[in-house]
């Protein structure tokens, strides 16, 4: 195989009917490291082909057709690779028939969730058998649950991109905001937890904001209701003004304690050099020291670390712009991808990568 003429048709859902109001999703930078690695890229945008084919909006048919029109993508650009993404509209079949068109093709799925969902148990699951691989960003040997003796699980970092985590806090001062925090709430959600813990001790000590938990009864959360400003969730330009305008931020995730496991959301907020807090129990000092995030055990111990570096600003920038440079270089797009390539060839890898052991055959 000659990598310098690799053909990668990427499947994803590229939010085309958002408008210009896009997540920085990993897909998006898997599709810039193709570009930045040189090698030939065709998109399909399984949820966004569905409902635009679909007869009088009927979403069953328009998924039905979409993946004929995938297997006529990939028949017309005869890709070398098929990545596919949460691409709940696209089946095994039309997976299999790629196959049957193009003998020597490698497919694979990449997971971003974490596995102790059950839907992303389900997805996983539901690719064992069409794919030759499958990654996701939770490590553990947990993975070798779905070996099936011809396909493999790996570990996959969440990627960076310089076009997208393109600011760096750590230059700056005169932020908009001190903190803040994006998620999702779900009923009994230990984030909310967390934060209902660590609110009260910080809220008249500098300018904090929560995105997305709008949904959570403002009571539930604080004792001073009113103290605290909540906000709806943000997606595109306005999440970006967001990053691009916070001194610190909270990185939680809805379980703590899995390997490597972290959201994405870790990209966006290292990668935009904001100060990062995250849990010290998901082994991430594997990739990142102390001297490039903050680390936290408990609420008492967040509450401390956030005062310590709301007043001392040099240390804030002084590990904000190590953590930016580390992820920007260990994690990026190009190198993520070229990892995922070399995997699904099982070839020699072609430098160290920092979770290569955690690939399961």
């Amino acid at each position: 195989m000659n990598f310098e003429e690799l053909r990668i048709l990427l499947v994803d859902n590229l939010m085309i009917r958002n408008y210009g109001n896009l997540r920085m999703g990993p897909g998006r930078k898997l599709m810039c490291g193709a570009i930045r690695n040189n090698w030939r890229l065709c998109e399909f945008s399984d949820r966004d082909m569905a409902r635009l084919l679909a007869p009088l909006a009927i979403r069953p048919l328009g998924g039905k057709i979409a993946n004929r029109r995938l297997v006529q993508c990939a028949r017309n650009f005869r890709p070398d690779v098929v990545l596919l993404g949460h691409c709940d509209y696209i089946t095994n079949e039309t997976l299999f028939e790629i196959r049957r068109i193009l003998p020597t093709v490698k497919i694979a799925h990449f997971n971003v969730d974490p596995i102790w969902q059950g839907p992303t148990r389900r997805q996983i699951e539901d690719r064992m058998e069409s794919c030759d691989g499958i990654f996701v960003t939770t490590a553990g040997e947990e993975l070798k649950t779905w070996l099936t003796g011809k396909n493999f699980m790996a570990y996959m970092p969440n990627p960076s991109d310089s076009s997208m985590e393109h600011g760096d806090n750590s230059r700056k001062d005169g932020f908009v905001r001190d903190l803040f925090f994006a998620g999702n709430p779900r009923a009994g959600d230990p984030r909310w937890d967390l934060l209902a813990e660590v609110m009260p001790k910080i809220n008249d000590k500098l300018r904090v904001e929560l995105f997305g938990s709008g949904r959570i009864p403002r009571s539930s959360l604080l004792p001073q209701p009113d103290v605290l400003k909540l906000s709806p969730s943000i997606w595109g330009a306005k999440y970006e003004e967001v990053l691009s305008t916070s001194k610190m931020s909270l990185n939680l995730n809805r379980r703590e304690g899995d390997k490597w496991y972290s959201s994405d959301r870790i990209a966006h907020l290292m990668g935009y050099g904001i100060l990062t807090f995250q849990s010290d129990k998901n082994a991430m000092d594997r990739f990142f020291s102390p001297d490039e995030t903050v680390y936290f055990s408990e609420a008492g111990d967040l509450v401390d670390k956030i005062l310590f570096y709301q007043t001392h600003d040099n240390e804030r920038k002084r590990i904000a712009a190590a953590g930016r440079a580390k992820y920007h270089r260990i994690f990026s797009g190009e190198r993520v991808l070229k990892f995922m390539i070399e995997t699904l060839y099982n070839i020699q890898y072609t430098e160290p990568y920092e979770w290569a052991e955690e690939v399961y055959r």
